[in-house]
């Protein structure tokens, strides 16, 4: 029976392997898309473990990192660390062919990001999701999309008429000072009781006013998809925090988004819908 850490002092017992469904890891093994950039150190598969010993997860899911563009190698390669407990998603091009997507799925690759949240260094665009949507439905992956709630809403129609599954990282970004009052929330809500997209409690310092250590708007937010899509929630450590220059502490990652939970709850957010999503 395995164990997650909710916080100091508190476990919880699960009936299967608890999953983090978003992480992204950096090998210096690899080089970064652009020649000039440095790789940060600490980043690594076997640096992640750490924090699964910290947590109790067992399964995770490499997102592919925006330092390395449309090269998965490394994100492969940690998939085939994890010994059958991995999956990832990773980046691509429309230009991409169908003998290389294969390839990716052999690979343990389940779905493609698109993040757009910020235009200045995405390595996709919104031109290109829907063109690959059709291509990857074939192979039962999914779309992920990294879009602010006001992109979401903005490009509403377009989310509604792609061909595959969609999940929403960090909680769709919803404006903090709006929560789930923004329109985005009900454009995620009825994908989701379509049976259409999932979500990811992750990024709690992604979408705050609030602040650290509790993160009340954000947590505000997760309780909400709890109460109301709770049928399709995912849960993300976002580790390695890249975009934090003070990075939450890994005994509070789990409990931060899933602390309050009944048990049956968090094993579906972190067991059951994970092993369906990604067919661990």
């Amino acid at each position: 029976m395995a164990m997650i850490r909710l916080g100091p002092g508190l476990r919880v017992p699960l009936s299967g392997m608890p999953c983090d469904a978003h992480l992204h890891i950096i090998d210096r093994r690899f080089p970064a898309a652009d020649p000039s950039v440095k790789l940060p150190a600490n980043m690594t598969l076997s640096d992640y473990r750490l924090l699964q010993h910290e947590t109790g997860t067992v399964r995770a899911v490499i997102v592919q990192p925006k330092h390395y563009g449309t090269d998965n190698r490394c994100t492969l390669d940690a998939i085939a660390q994890l010994n059958g407990h991995g999956r990832g998603i990773a980046v691509a091009h429309p230009d991409i062919s169908d003998a290389q997507l294969r390839q990716l799925d052999a690979g343990g690759i389940r779905g493609l990001r698109f993040s757009l949240w910020n235009p200045a260094d995405a390595t996709t665009s919104i031109e290109m999701i829907e063109p690959l949507s059709r291509r990857i439905q074939g192979l039962g992956w999914h779309v992920q999309l990294h879009m602010s709630g006001c992109q979401i809403a903005r490009h509403a129609a377009l989310i509604e008429r792609l061909a595959c599954p969609i999940v929403f990282d960090h909680m769709g970004r919803l404006p903090p000072h709006l929560g789930i009052a923004h329109p985005a929330y009900a454009v995620i809500g009825h994908l989701v009781n379509q049976d259409r997209a999932w979500v990811k409690l992750s990024g709690a310092y992604l979408n705050t006013d609030s602040g650290p250590p509790a993160y009340a708007d954000a947590c505000a937010v997760a309780r909400a998809f709890a109460r109301d899509m709770p049928q399709r929630l995912l849960w993300g450590s976002d580790w390695p925090h890249i975009t934090e220059a003070c990075k939450p502490a890994a005994a509070d990652l789990v409990g931060l988004l899933l602390g309050g939970m009944p048990a049956e709850m968090i094993e579906r957010v972190l067991v059951d819908n994970p092993a369906r999503l990604y067919g661990f």
